[in-house]
């Protein structure tokens, strides 16, 4: 999968001004009631449905029923809107009743934390598509940022280290949708489903399985690709065992009397 946007490409002032609404709203427009709010809620349900290349000034003017200049007294380019399409949607949203920890231990906001980067991503893949390494931190980033240092802070971690959770969290969850996405877009480029694929292969890996060549694939048991595995619980499971480890160390570094 190639990367076609990124991130903090435009004018970052811009883009922060816009996004803390420090900025001077447009003093008249040819069409009364768009707004800033109405551009980047239209280029979002665009990316959604049709995917992120599919919005374009030229796309927004079309649907919001204006002409394409009318947008640029709002947002200067698509480098800046993508900015704003991103903070519109990628807080991490520990706040809301559907996301929120079970409890006040850290380990449920980790399951929540992960549960809501996966809802995410299931519900904009387009995300997938950006590279982020330089995200423009608006409102909803910072809020959601906030959001999650304090469900963490019962750790007894570093900084550095709660930080780092949060980037592995992310990083094992995007990892897990960008599988699922790219499955979806090969079944739908391809015509093929992923049974009919891999199907297609069984004469060709059966002959390479009888050489002898490949004994640990050829012992695995019969479901051991099975799609109906939940890869995404097992793993969270384990990312939440091997940090409870790290807790219990620091706790009884903690308890330790000094020598």
């Amino acid at each position: 999968m190639t990367t076609t946007e990124t991130s903090g490409s435009g004018d970052v002032s811009r883009s922060l001004e816009l996004l803390w609404g420090t900025s001077e709203r447009p003093s008249r427009g040819p069409k009364p009631g768009l707004t800033l709010d109405r551009i980047v809620s239209a280029a979002v349900e665009i990316a959604d449905a049709e995917g992120l290349a599919a919005v374009s000034m030229r796309r927004l003017s079309t649907e919001l029923g204006t002409g394409t200049m009318s947008l640029y007294r709002y947002v200067p380019g698509k480098a800046e809107l993508l900015d704003l399409m991103l903070d519109r949607v990628a807080g991490i949203p520990l706040d809301t009743q559907e996301h929120a920890p079970d409890s006040d231990d850290w380990r449920d906001a980790v399951r929540a934390m992960a549960r809501a980067h996966l809802d995410l991503y299931r519900a904009h893949p387009w995300l997938l598509k950006v590279n982020q390494a330089r995200t423009v931190l608006g409102p909803s980033a910072v809020r959601g940022l906030e959001t999650a240092l304090a469900a963490l802070q019962g750790m007894g971690l570093s900084d550095p280290e709660v930080i780092s959770v949060i980037i592995s969290v992310q990083s094992f969850v995007s990892g897990i949708a960008r599988m699922e996405l790219e499955t979806a877009e090969a079944a739908q480029q391809t015509g093929m489903s992923d049974a009919e694929f891999w199907k297609s292969q069984e004469p060709f890996l059966t002959r390479a399985m009888e050489t002898g060549s490949y004994p640990m694939l050829a012992g695995l048991s019969e479901d051991a690709f099975s799609p109906e595995f939940d890869h995404f619980g097992f793993g969270l499971a384990r990312l939440v065992d091997g940090l409870e480890v790290l807790v219990r160390e620091r706790g009884a570094e903690a308890d330790r009397p000094d020598e």
